[in-house]
């Protein structure tokens, strides 16, 4: 696929008025492109940095088409963003496509996909049912995790099932489900890569990435080795999926290292925090490439820069202490402008570039 590239001084749109959202509003404004932000939130972090903001539910058809007709090209920052309006954007392009949007939204669908290239889940079965969910444990076995199909991130909508017995005092939540098998893992780890509009694919280095509580904590690269002998095969399913999708634009994809080779756990069309630590670490950031990619423009080098780099979110009160951050000069310090400070709400990151090779 080849097209003419976007020249400066177009508008990108971005659905979605987050801290991702902000983060490429601010990578294209360093290669001279204006955004405009649609979210359904008055308070909008993208907005901020943004040269205009449109305010609106996602199915308001009036508004996104206006939206829509004031931008050379649309992009998203969250995979949640409804797909029945995305119809309503007319000609101008959607970068990168609803499909992905359709997979990555539905986790069972999600891992019939990545199965169907070659991928290894854990091993999953869909609930809809108590019997549904009975007999998911009984062929799977626990331990295992059952999930919301839909709408659950940073460990929101998922049990743990550590025995039969646990199921007995759950009462199914009405919504579709998938329950899970537990992978039995050394490390979680993730492949970022961004696909240009030639089909050209690049990689960062993935990072060793540690949760608390079912939100990402902290990422490291290098990764070390246990991750890195798994790396070229969870690259490999990854440039596969991007392909078979037709992606355009920065896609992240996680796992499990395990003693049986890289386990896929879930896909995220769109940059993500894992990779917060290529804005100072990589020759090109996931969110400037992001941009370049959408718009048509040749691809930057995205090798690390430095021995080693650490990325720490800052989770709720963790960022009353960004005097104390920024009193060591070696951290790069991410405020993302919210007001309101709240227990497991990622208020910014802190990234540190290692010179010497140590974490």
């Amino acid at each position: 696929m080849t097209s003419v590239p976007l020249p400066p001084g177009s508008t990108i749109g971005i659905l979605g008025g987050g801290q991702l959202g902000r983060m490429l509003a601010m990578s294209a404004a360093q290669l001279g492109y204006r955004c405009h932000v649609y979210a359904p939130e008055k308070d909008s972090v993208a907005a901020e940095v943004s040269a205009a903001f449109t305010c609106g539910p996602y199915g308001d058809t009036e508004k996104l088409q206006r939206f829509a007709a004031a931008c050379d090209v649309i992009t998203y920052e969250f995979e949640n963003v409804p797909v029945g309006p995305m119809s309503l954007l007319g000609d101008t392009p959607l970068r990168a496509p609803v499909r992905a949007l359709e997979i990555a939204q539905d986790r069972l669908a999600e891992k019939r996909f990545v199965a169907h290239q070659g991928g290894a889940p854990a091993p999953f079965k869909a609930v809809a049912s108590e019997a549904e969910f009975n007999a998911a444990i009984e062929e799977i076995g626990t331990p295992g995790i059952l999930k919301t199909r839909r709408d659950g991130y940073d460990g929101k909508g998922q049990w743990r099932i550590m025995s039969p017995k646990d199921s007995e005092d759950l009462v199914l939540p009405d919504t579709r489900l998938i329950y899970e098998g537990f992978v039995n893992f050394t490390a979680e780890f993730s492949v970022i890569l961004v696909r240009g509009m030639d089909g050209e694919i690049r990689f960062w280095d993935s990072a060793h990435n540690e949760h608390k509580a079912g939100i990402l904590s902290r990422s490291t690269v290098p990764a070390g080795d246990a991750i890195n002998a798994q790396v070229p095969a969870a690259r490999a399913l990854a440039a596969k999926v991007a392909e078979a999708l037709g992606y355009i634009g920065v896609l992240t994809l996680e796992f499990f290292a395990t003693d049986s080779g890289p386990v896929f756990n879930e896909m995220a069309p769109r940059v993500h925090n894992s990779g917060h630590w290529t804005i100072e670490g990589a020759r090109t950031s996931q969110f400037e490439n992001h941009i370049r990619a959408i718009c048509g423009l040749p691809l930057g080098l995205t090798d690390l820069i430095v021995p080693s780099a650490r990325m720490d979110n800052l989770i709720g009160d963790e960022a009353r202490e960004w005097l104390a951050l920024l009193a060591d000069p070696a951290n790069h310090l991410h405020l993302y402008g919210k007001d309101e400070i709240r227990d497991g709400r990622k208020m910014g990151h802190v990234t540190r570039l290692l010179t010497d090779g140590s974490t």
